[in-house]
């Protein structure tokens, strides 16, 4: 509890808490290098207090995560009880992937095995 009354938590603790971290190290890391900011100023310190009613910005994966603290939470419980800790304020990511970008399917002709013949006239230099 810190001097205005409300509960608290140790930010990144909480994170790990919230299920966005699998490990409190990762969390840790994440804020030691600066890369998380509460109600829009840059952290760098994981003991940073915050508790309900803060936003945190962070990034998570290849999207960048806004989210509003609802409850500090008591243990590292189930995925439901995590997602009742935080309101998700960032935009829905759609990941769309387009079958242009991963290439064409190799080709496979049933024949099974190449025999080694087969494979050097396929493939690599000719060394005759």
């Amino acid at each position: 509890m810190s001097a205005e009354g409300r509960e608290t938590i140790r930010l990144d603790k909480w994170l790990w808490q919230a299920r966005f971290f699998k490990t409190r190290t990762l969390a840790s890391g994440l804020v030691s290098r600066g890369r998380v900011r509460v109600n829009s100023q840059p952290v760098s310190k994981p003991a940073r207090a915050v508790g309900a009613g803060d936003v945190l910005t962070f990034p998570q994966g290849d999207a960048v995560r806004v989210v509003r603290i609802l409850a500090c939470g008591d243990r590292r419980g189930p995925a439901p009880e995590a997602q009742a800790l935080y309101e998700d304020m960032s935009e829905p990511v759609t990941r769309i992937v387009d079958p242009a970008a991963t290439g064409p399917n190799p080709k496979y002709d049933g024949k099974g095995r190449p025999s080694a013949r087969e494979r050097r006239q396929s493939d690599g230099p000719d060394w005759s």
